[in-house]
């Protein structure tokens, strides 16, 4: 009686907001398998497909913060509605060009979907105020949700490989535009509005000081990227001056009464190794998909590695990963209840990081490459679940949708440094054709930087993790988490 009554508050708190994460997982999922298709559609190289990358995250590290306070103060289904409609305005442009800065900047602003599931936990978590077991039905709901997103990405990722084996790409990148338009109706009939918004004056002076940190901190990460970027001495200096920006950012937010990001949840001892977890996580679950991609793709008669795949065997390799992230985010819930949630966070990046180390000597064959991401796929969905509803729990009650959020900007910063040296590392060194041409794929040499990176940063995650107190993110020890950052 007790298991179904809480099922019934779950599904109640859930809602629509599981077609949004489908709709999420499709964005996610559908352009993989397809990416080598586009860079030659828009004439460049397969290391210029981390530009679009590149630029979505930076986009997404710049609204994340400002949508998820707003969602705190005026509503999350209202930022979820014009989050939305932003992302099914960007995605109609893709269809209708085939130039690559259009395309570029319509990719960029597609990224708003990224602030979508940070606005659903903190919803969730919101309408499950009064309810016994709080932090447990906010760990099944983010469960559920992820299992939603993958499922979608699953179907996004096989339908759009084999899509693109059988139909122009101007058809097949209409496709997702169409769904990301459903969608927003769904929101606006079907998601009840989070109660209690705390309402406030925008902390706009905050969101201009860390744009600008950002702008600069991602801008000169990508003039890194350019020829020639790694000698020029403004390259860095740009990249420095982001740092720098921070430091004006942060005086301004301890002094604001009601900041934008409320800086000392990074002092918590709860939180700031989730933030540091997050940011390590987004090297691989963001930074690595494109060479993922680019890798399978590569035929091994020309290039001498690579798997030499079609679209749609590609897309196969994207739905088993897919599939186990379902696995572990489902089993995040029940492996935290028997362990603790600090102990199943821990493994989950421990997963992660093996996985990805396997790839140094097993990547020869379709079902190494298989395997390896088995392993990663379940510490990640372990890892997207569990964080943005760990966040949540150890937040403030003025910051839920901040913090959730929070999970997702760190994350993206990571997602856009590892995009950047994954790129100069894919270009340095290309392969050239069995012809004597220029060629068109990445360096072996890069592929094995990427694989070593994302395994290591997933370690030390791990560790990181260890500096968590043992019983964090439990209905019992949330105001001893967030004690700490008063």
């Amino acid at each position: 009686m007790t298991r179904t009554r809480t099922l019934g508050t779950l599904a109640a708190v859930v809602g629509y907001l599981a077609f949004v994460e489908f709709t999420s997982g499709v964005l996610q999922g559908y352009y993989t398998p397809m990416l080598s298709d586009i860079a030659r559609h828009l004439g460049i190289h397969d290391a210029d497909v981390n530009w679009l990358e590149g630029t979505q995250l930076m986009l997404s590290a710049l609204v994340v913060p400002a949508f998820a306070k707003l969602g705190d103060m005026i509503g999350h289904k209202r930022m979820l509605l014009i989050s939305t409609a932003l992302t099914a305005a960007a995605a109609l442009v893709l269809p209708f060009t085939d130039s690559f800065e259009v395309f570029l900047v319509a990719w960029a602003l597609m990224g708003f979907y990224v602030v979508w599931l940070p606005l659903e936990i903190a919803l969730i978590w919101s309408r499950s105020r009064r309810m016994e077991g709080r932090s447990t039905i906010t760990a099944k709901a983010a469960g559920l949700l992820v299992a939603a997103l993958e499922g979608g990405a699953i179907i996004g990722a096989l339908v759009g490989g084999a899509l693109i084996d059988a139909l122009p790409l101007t058809v097949v990148l209409l496709v997702p535009a169409v769904l990301i338009v459903i969608c927003f109706f769904v929101i606006l009939f079907g998601v009840k509005e989070s109660p209690e918004p705390t309402g406030g004056v925008f902390d706009t002076v905050g969101l201009i000081l860390i744009s600008l940190a950002l702008v600069c901190f991602t801008g000169g990460l990508s003039l890194l990227r350019l020829e020639g970027g790694l000698a020029n001495p403004w390259s860095w200096a740009v990249v420095a001056l982001g740092l720098l920006l921070v430091v004006p950012f942060v005086l301004w937010e301890l002094r604001h009464d009601d900041p934008l990001i409320d800086v000392r949840m990074f002092r918590s001892p709860a939180l700031g190794p989730v933030f540091l977890t997050a940011g390590l996580f987004g090297v691989s679950v963001l930074g690595a998909q494109a060479p993922l991609s680019t890798f399978a793709r590569t035929d091994p008669s020309v290039y001498g590695y690579g798997l030499g795949t079609t679209g749609f065997a590609t897309s196969l390799i994207i739905g088993v990963y897919l599939v186990a992230m379902i696995v572990g985010a489902l089993s995040f819930p029940l492996f935290a209840r028997r362990l603790s949630p600090r102990l199943t966070l821990m493994g989950a990046s421990i997963l992660v990081g093996l996985g990805f180390l396997l790839f140094l000597p097993n990547h020869d064959t379709y079902g190494q490459v298989i395997a390896n991401m088995v392993i990663v796929g379940l510490g990640s969905g372990a890892l997207v679940a569990a964080l943005p509803a760990a966040a949540a729990s150890a937040a403030p009650a003025t910051q839920t949708g901040v913090a959730t959020g929070l999970t997702n900007s760190v994350k993206t910063v990571g997602g856009a440094i590892a995009s950047c040296v994954f790129g100069i590392a894919l270009l340095n060194g290309v392969v050239s054709t069995a012809g004597g041409g220029e060629g068109t794929a990445g360096s072996l040499a890069g592929y094995f930087t990427v694989w070593i990176v994302c395994g290591v940063t997933a370690l030390i995650a791990a560790v990181a993790l260890l500096f968590v107190p043992k019983t964090a993110f439990t209905d019992r020890t949330v105001e001893v988490d967030v004690a700490p950052i008063v």
